[in-house]
This record gives C-alpha cells, sequence and structure tokens, in this order.
C-alpha cells in the first residue's frame, strides 16, 4: 500500500516513536462559542450551514446572543489548533506537538491557555495587550454547523514573535508543520518563512485548503505557497470551489486532487500527497499521477452530535500516525477514527485516551 502511494514507512522494527516538538502547528486560535439553533436563526443572520466565513457587521449582536444562551458550551478553537490538539491526545506524548498564534490578554485567553495545556500541547501564544481573544460562533442545526469567526486577537499575529530566538528555536525542533489556509489572511510571511525553511531543510510542510472563500478571495496567496505543500488538506466543497476558480472546469473531485498533487514543487525532495475528504464519502488521496480511495467509518445519524471539529479531527489523526513515519493507509485510518470520535460528541473534544491501534 504504502509502495503504491511513494510514501515508504519505516519498519516496524526501526520505527521510533515520535519525540518532543516534532509536530508544529500555526494558526487562528479562537474560542469556539457552540450553540444549538434553527434554521430561522440561520436566515436571520444570512448564514448558510456547512459553511465557514468571517464576521460582518451585522454579525456581532449574534455572538452575545448565543452566549446568553443557557445551553452555550466554550472550547478552545481554531482550525488548526483543534487538529494539533486531536494529534496531540492521538500521540499521547506530552509536548510532541507546538502550536503558535496570537490571543487577547483576557479570561477568554486565559481559558484558551489552559485548554490547550491540560491538552499536552505546548503553547506559545504572542499576547495583544489592546484586542480580544477571537471567537468563533459555531451554529449547530442538526447534524450540520455554520461557522462565523470574529478573528480579532488572532488577526494581529506578526512575524516578529515567530523569530524571537525561542520561538524560532521551536521551528528548528520541528520536522513536521501544518498551517490551515485561514492563516493566509492573518500572518502569510510567517507562512513564508516556515514554508521556506522546510523546503531547505527537508521536512515536511501541509496546508489546508480550510474554506470555499479562502480558496477564491485567496487565491494568490494559496497559488504563492502551493509549490512548498508536500501534503495538502481539504474538503469535497473546497476542492470543486478551487477548481473553479482556476477555471479548470470539472467538478470530479478525484481529477481536482491529481491536478492539485501535480502542481509544480519547490523542492524535489518528496512528492505531493492530496487528501480531501468527502463527508460520509470515501476519502479521496491523490499522489504520483495514481488516485486511491477509502472508506470512512459510516455512523448512524442518530450517533452522529456534530460535526464541528471533524474536518479539523482527521486531519489531527492523520497526522499523528504521519509523524511517526505510518504508512498513508495508517495515516487515513487514524484520521477517519478521530473524525468518528469527535463527531459523536460536541465541539471539538475527545476522551481522555484514544482507542486506536
Amino acid at each position: 500500500m504504502a509502495e503504491v502511494l511513494g510514501w515508504e514507512p519505516r519498519s516496524a522494527s526501526s520505527d521510533s516513536m515520535a519525540h518532543e516538538g516534532i509536530l508544529m502547528g500555526m494558526g487562528n486560535p479562537l474560542l469556539d462559542i457552540s450553540v444549538a439553533v434553527d434554521e430561522h436563526f440561520l436566515q436571520m443572520y444570512d448564514l448558510k450551514s456547512n459553511n465557514a466565513i468571517l464576521a460582518e457587521e451585522k454579525h456581532v449582536p449574534m455572538y452575545e446572543e448565543m452566549a446568553n444562551n443557557p445551553n452555550v458550551e466554550y472550547t478552545a478553537g481554531g482550525a488548526t489548533q483543534n487538529s494539533i490538539r486531536v494529534a496531540q491526545w492521538m500521540l499521547q506524548i506530552p509536548g510532541a506537538t507546538t502550536y503558535i498564534g496570537c490571543i487577547g490578554k483576557d479570561k477568554f485567553g486565559e481559558e484558551m491557555k489552559k485548554n490547550s495545556k491540560l491538552a499536552g500541547v505546548n503553547v506559545q501564544y504572542y499576547e495583544d495587550e489592546s484586542t480580544p481573544t477571537g471567537t468563533c460562533a459555531v451554529c449547530v442545526v442538526g447534524d450540520q454547523r455554520s461557522l462565523v469567526a470574529n478573528l480579532s486577537a488572532a488577526n494581529c499575529y506578526k512575524s516578529e514573535h515567530l523569530k524571537r530566538p525561542e520561538n524560532w528555536a521551536l521551528v528548528e525542533k520541528a520536522k513536521y508543520y501544518y498551517i490551515a489556509g485561514f492563516f493566509l489572511t492573518v500572518s502569510p510571511d510567517s507562512i513564508q518563512l516556515v514554508s521556506e525553511h522546510a523546503a531547505a531543510h527537508d521536512k515536511i510542510f501541509m496546508m489546508n485548503l480550510s474554506a470555499p472563500y479562502i480558496c477564491e478571495f485567496c487565491k494568490d496567496a494559496l497559488e504563492k505557497f502551493l509549490p512548498y505543500m508536500d501534503f495538502l488538506f481539504g474538503n469535497e466543497t473546497e476542492a470543486r470551489t478551487f477548481s473553479k476558480f482556476q477555471g479548470w472546469e470539472t467538478e470530479n473531485v478525484e481529477e481536482i486532487a491529481l491536478r492539485l498533487s501535480r502542481w509544480p514543487k519547490a523542492s524535489g525532495t518528496h512528492k505531493r500527497i492530496v487528501v480531501i475528504t468527502q463527508g460520509a464519502d470515501p476519502v479521496v488521496v491523490a499522489e504520483d499521477g495514481k488516485v486511491k480511495k477509502f472508506p470512512v467509518i459510516l455512523l448512524p445519524k442518530d450517533k452522529i452530535v456534530d460535526t464541528n471539529g471533524a474536518g479539523d479531527a482527521f486531519v489531527g489523526g492523520f497526522l499523528s500516525q504521519l509523524v511517526q513515519e505510518k504508512s498513508i493507509e495508517d495515516c487515513v485510518r487514524a484520521g477517519c477514527y478521530a473524525a468518528n470520535v469527535i463527531i459523536q460528541r460536541p465541539g471539538c473534544t475527545f476522551p481522555e485516551k484514544p482507542d486506536f491501534n
């Protein structure tokens, strides 16, 4: 299997466990404010289910309305932070992961620090004194969700923080880097620093298409960093949006994944592998001119509590095996396992220990 996809795992005898700081994430740390709402609520705030957008003026009252809901739930979130927390949970090795982003100096920021440290992630937040910690409204309708991010402090990350010797040492220590596409609107110069470092030192750099609006409005930035990407993740809607704005005139997810995998690379050391999830349909993996499909773990509808964070959890599970140099098949299996656990719980939360072999 691994040979078919060109990603050769270590033999069991030489397989060494992931070590401290091997995986680094950079992104927008947001406190998720999760509430079950109805279709009327979505219409009132001009929202679509199964979508992610940035907050506008018209969305501001929504946050207070949700915070006043007696069933509101708060979780440390943001796409990259979710994936890193899940990878850390799957690895069960304290400090195997590092995460960098910007929060405010406030109670939400303190809550986030506490949450992430409890999860075993080595968080190095840049703290902005004048801007509140970013939040994400998670509007849950049945088993679908609509995300509205108010980036606030998350939008204030500066590459100067990354260049500080103690933080750049974490970049140098890591061998795998993961950044969601959402960070393209915040600190492209930080992405450039990390992607160029990865290419120069034969390390693995990975990104995610993240949302249809990133594929549309950050098209140039995505194209700039695509050559550096050794792995690219996304879902079927994002893949089709990327294809549309490239003028590829195809909605075939396998074809789009193949074309993305063939995009020229900055470094010839690793071939690019593209991984596209499709909800309950098989995961599409494209690499080296071939496509392989992997079935997901299907759940009866009544077991699905909340799909928020399912894509992030898939990536986290996948990365937990990748950093141990397991086969792509094992990486996808772990991704499907993690996503399966997360959708049976509210928000991107998980039990104390994973049950994955």
